[in-house]
């Protein structure tokens, strides 16, 4: 009987801790008080953070001082640890028990790799959960008070990327994106600026349309730079914007609380282009 008491003891005592987790933290545009309520209680306990660049400093400063932060992030044309290497991470630490988060700016379904994460979780057999965040679109626009839709000059939005490999341009419906009465917004496009604006136009969205160029939304450091569609370029150049930053089109970028008044006559009126498109 003492034997058989004996062995159960050590078989409890040698047990391996239970396999953990991983949670796909959305980590908003940046100000820390944009974090959902969950969101802050996973980063507070988290035993390993895996962090995206675009994570705020205010953010990780919610995290336990024994918690082991990783920073995997990436910027344009260079991965400081392949994606690949980042699955093979989370599930590594999963599998030794750990509570695992895997921050992420903004939304980590929105434009951030987000669903590569779940699936090689999943195939690998962990347990994972998501938790979203207020995307950069939705939080850098309230920041500047643009309306992303307004029933009078935008019916629609549509997010995309203007991320392309390094020498080629971002493969998008440019027809569809020039249409009237849409507001688009464009994450990681300030390098490829130029030739988004110049695609819209031939597609035949008028040149003086409304943008704006906002850097680092929502944080001290954010930058806001304005203008029309034919001069994005310059605008960026001229502000000195490097990125990250988001581009917003459409008649609502001239909305912002900041915007100068354009010196057009047609900043809210349709352009030639749009009046013959909707006569035709």
């Amino acid at each position: 009987m003492s034997d058989v008491s004996a062995s159960r003891t050590g078989e409890r005592g040698t047990q391996p801790r239970a396999t953990g987790k991983v949670v796909l933290v959305g980590a908003g545009p940046g100000d820390p008080d944009l974090l959902t309520v969950k969101a802050a209680r996973l980063i507070a306990a988290a035993e390993v953070i895996f962090a995206d660049r675009l994570v705020g400093k205010g953010i990780l400063e919610l995290a336990s001082a024994t918690a082991e932060i990783v920073s995997v992030g990436k910027s344009k044309g260079e991965h400081s640890v392949p994606q690949d290497e980042i699955h093979a991470r989370m599930i590594a630490a999963a599998r030794a028990g750990k509570r695992v988060v895997r921050l992420k700016g903004g939304d980590p379904f929105i434009f951030g790799r987000g669903g590569e994460e779940v699936e090689a979780l999943r195939a690998a057999d962990v347990d994972v959960e998501v938790v979203p965040g207020i995307s950069a679109a939705m939080g850098v626009a309230a920041s500047a008070q643009i309306p992303l839709t307004h029933r009078d000059t935008a019916q629609a939005v549509t997010f995309v990327t203007g991320h392309a490999k390094l020498g080629e341009e971002p493969d998008l419906d440019w027809r569809a994106l020039a249409r009237g009465n849409q507001t688009v917004v464009v994450y990681m496009g300030v390098g490829t600026a130029g030739t988004i604006a110049a695609r819209l136009v031939a597609a035949g969205r008028g040149r003086e349309t409304p943008v704006a160029v906002i850097e680092n939304g929502t944080r001290s450091d954010e930058i806001r730079a304005f203008g029309v569609l034919g001069e994005l370029n310059d605008i960026i150049q001229r502000a000195g914007i490097q990125g990250p930053a988001l581009l917003i089109i459409g008649e609502v970028a001239a909305m912002a609380k900041d915007a100068p008044a354009l010196e057009t006559s047609a900043k809210v009126a349709p352009s030639l282009s749009d009046l013959w498109r909707m006569f035709s």
